[in-house]
């Protein structure tokens, strides 16, 4: 019988998707999930929602979904190690580093590969399965045919998501959100650029839009035939929607799912009238109905993109206009009917006066708040109106919003429930958490004699043409990397160009989504370029890897496949890759804290690039006749639209070219200047040169993540926290020198190597 899951973003919702029949919930808890603005559980609470769903033969996932700094890795560890005595039916997880600590410390816990992981053919899926992955949330790019193929190939338990908000990139592989201001996809903080308003340079002017907003996945009509083609999972996406929300969304698969057999049609349209209060964007099945992959690049675009839309979902009730306290008496009547200590402790609401909107609403309504500088969005139901004798109209929102701040419709009060309570009443009993467990310290494997001898040091540049190839000659490179798309592939195969290097010299980068549809042509063209002599091949996609182990061949880890941390380093160590290219979004502090000096030689670091912050896995519509944009910063940007999919890059490269002297001495002596998907011209070599020379950093560039690493909340708060403590110390010594005993308990070692099996 296939699963029907549903979101539980707080306790509200996780009642309303049992309430309504949903076979299993997903949540996060407070740390390393994809969805971190959302309320999530606090240990004893998620401790006894375990215990009452298994009572009632219901499963529970959570979302372990974010990459993980080095350190970050013994929290990771401990709340693995918590995770794995209160004991979920699985943990839905994205970073390798949760699959290496798992087959070395938690053997039992069921391992479920996250679209984060970028999971769209069966190469991939057979690789995770031989790694003792349990299920597949596949990729959201991928049509009927694709995921049937899948199932067809691997045998795999699938999930796919059916409904709810879609990301325009393609699934792990945005960078928008990062290089704005280090809030990464990846670690759980997207901040949604996709839905932003943009300004568009065209022909005779300019032109205004919401270019890359997507709409709401809906495939309602599609679950007889995914039905049918074996997915054992329908997910409905909104951990941040309100539990309405996911209570009419859940009735409506539910009804179709147990209904369709006897009645397609009606079970179809009845589904789809439970749906009518779902006030979300305009929907789209994205890449369902294309007949052949060219279909879908030409197509999918005009399917989920709506430049007409505004970033908000719902219907607009207006911007915060003015605020005041809310009554004393409200916000004690609130308080008193939350459990959790400390979110009582945090509680916090007032009232504000709406304008611009056409409905007013009313106290059960369920609201979305969204921060007019992107830094949040919140739901809400409202507990209380205040109506002024002049007809001015006060809500309760929550106390971090304020004026400008715009407010949006999820549901009327009409289509409210009450369900039954998933969590017991006294929770007292329930009392685990993280302990403080020392992580076994993990060594890399050392260097070995002439073991990396395709992986010389020296500058190493990347190009997407043939004819750029021969354009950066003139930085001497000790390695040319060709970027493998439609164009290069034609003149790779065919030898339609005699090149200024030898075989030998050249990597060829292979592109990080690689679906479904895609894979049978691209494993027989690997096979090709290998017989013909093409030994280097940087992978960004694990489905690589899958097709090119029996190959005989050098892999190089790509920018892609995401090594924030030695763990996972390690676990694709134990899928014979033996060097790296570090994540465009890493920091300096991280690559030294997770490559000691005797393994640095395995790494690559990327010291200039366009980086694609948008990957798309289809051509823009037609009437998008423009290559630079502006936001409302009037930070430029510039698109790429071709048969390979579309590409949205900065206008400011990122650089730090004036560091490889620096970068070098730290003993990262692989440097990799990236031209890939730009046109690269002489003055621009002749200025990186220089640059590099003379140390001098090149104007108008972006350092990315390289100085101050990802945006953490918590570690500004330690931050502070530190400067505290430091001014409390030099006022309590008085200048005087103070010193602590180390007691920290010695770490065991954990060895890993390229031929070990599953990290045992």
């Amino acid at each position: 019988m296939v699963e029907l899951l549903a979101p539980a973003g707080n306790i509200e919702s996780l009642d309303a998707a049992i309430g309504e029949g949903a076979d299993a919930v997903y949540l996060g808890l407070k740390n390393f999930n994809a969805r971190l603005r959302t309320t999530n559980f606090a240990w004893n609470q998620f401790e006894a929602v375990v215990e009452s769903l298994h009572r009632q033969h219901k499963k529970i996932y959570v979302t372990v979904n974010t990459v993980c700094e080095e350190r970050e890795t013994e929290r990771l560890y401990r709340f693995l190690s918590y995770l794995n005595d209160v004991g979920p039916d699985g943990l839905i997880v994205q970073d390798y580093a949760v699959m290496r600590m798992a087959q070395e410390f938690f053997p039992n816990m069921e391992i479920h590969a996250s679209t984060q992981m970028n999971v769209e053919s069966s190469s991939a899926v057979r690789l995770l399965q031989d790694a003792g992955v349990k299920r597949m949330v596949l990729a959201r790019e991928l049509g009927l045919e694709e995921i049937r193929k899948i199932k067809a190939e691997t045998g795999a338990d699938l999930e796919v998501f059916v409904h709810g908000a879609l990301c325009v990139s393609e699934s792990g592989l945005c960078l928008f959100s990062s290089f704005l201001g280090g809030k990464s996809a990846n670690r759980g903080m997207c901040t949604q650029a996709c839905r932003r308003f943009y300004t568009a340079e065209v022909p005779g002017g300019v032109k205004q839009g919401y270019y890359f907003s997507p709409c709401d996945l809906q495939l309602i009509d599609q679950i007889p035939g995914l039905i049918d083609a074996g997915v054992d999972s329908f997910k409905i996406e909104g951990r941040m929607k309100s539990a309405e929300y996911v209570g009419s969304v859940v009735a409506a698969y539910r009804y179709v799912i147990d209904h369709y057999k006897e009645d397609k049609k009606g079970a179809i349209a009845t589904g789809k009238r439970i749906l009518a209060s779902d006030f979300a964007r305009s929907k789209t099945t994205y890449w369902y109905g294309f007949n052949t992959l060219e279909e879908g690049v030409n197509g999918a675009a005009e399917k989920i993109l709506n430049p007409d839309q505004a970033g908000g979902t719902g219907i607009y009730l207006g911007k915060i206009a003015k605020s005041k306290p809310a009554p004393v008496e409200l916000v004690e009547t609130l308080k008193e009917n939350i459990k959790d200590e400390e979110e009582r402790r945090n509680f916090s609401i007032k009232m504000v006066n709406l304008k611009g909107g056409s409905y007013d609403p009313d106290p059960g309504d369920s609201i979305r708040l969204h921060k007019k500088d992107d830094t949040g969005r919140v739901s809400h139901k409202i507990r209380s109106v205040e109506v002024e004798d002049d007809g001015t109209r006060w809500i309760d929102v929550p106390g971090g919003f304020s004026t400008g701040d715009e407010v949006y419709l999820l549901q009327i009060k009409a289509g409210s429930k009450r369900y039954p309570r998933v969590l017991p009443g006294d929770i007292g009993k329930y009392r685990k958490q993280p302990k403080d467990e020392i992580l076994p310290i993990l060594d890399l494997t050392p260097v070995q004699n002439k073991e990396l001898s395709y992986f010389p040091e020296g500058v190493y540049v990347q190009v997407s043409s043939i004819a750029d190839v021969f354009a950066v000659q003139g930085l001497n490179p000790v390695r040319i990397i060709i970027e493998y798309n439609s164009e290069t592939a034609y003149d790779l195969l065919l030898h339609k160009t005699v090149l200024p290097f030898s075989k030998k010299q050249i990597y060829i980068s292979l592109d990080p989504f690689c679906s479904s549809s895609q894979e049978d042509k691209l494993q027989e063209e690997l096979k090709k370029l290998a017989a013909d002599g093409y030994f280097n091949f940087v992978v960004n996609n694990i489905a690589h890897i899958q097709m090119l182990k029996s190959l005989k061949v050098n892999m190089i880890a790509g920018p892609y496949l995401y090594t924030f941390n030695r763990w996972a380093v390690s676990w694709l160590e134990n899928q014979n890759i033996g060097a790296f290219i570090m994540p465009y979004e890493n920091s300096r502090r991280n690559l030294e804290a997770t490559f000691d000096a005797n393994v640095r030689a395995r790494v690559m670091v990327p010291v200039f690039a366009y980086p694609a912050l948008f990957r798309m896995r289809f051509k823009l519509p037609s009437d998008y006749d423009f290559t630079y944009f502006e936001d409302k910063e009037e930070k430029c940007f510039k698109v790429n639209s071709t048969i390979d999919g579309s590409f949205v890059m900065p206008e400011e490269p990122f650089s730090i070219v004036d560091k490889v002297n620096f970068i070098n001495q730290a003993g990262f002596k692989r440097v990799l200047i990236d031209f890939s998907k730009t046109k690269v011209n002489r003055s621009q070599i002749k200025a990186i040169s220089t640059s590099m020379i003379k140390a001098q950093p090149l104007p108008d560039v972006s350092r990315f993540n390289w100085k101050d690493g990802f945006y953490s909340p918590e570690k500004i708060e330690e931050f502070k926290a530190a400067n505290e403590r430091a001014a409390l110390n030099a006022s309590q010594n008085s200048g005087k020198k103070s010193s602590a005993r180390n007691t920290r308990p010695p770490k065991r070692n954990v060895k890993t190597g390229h031929n070990r099996k599953k990290g045992r």
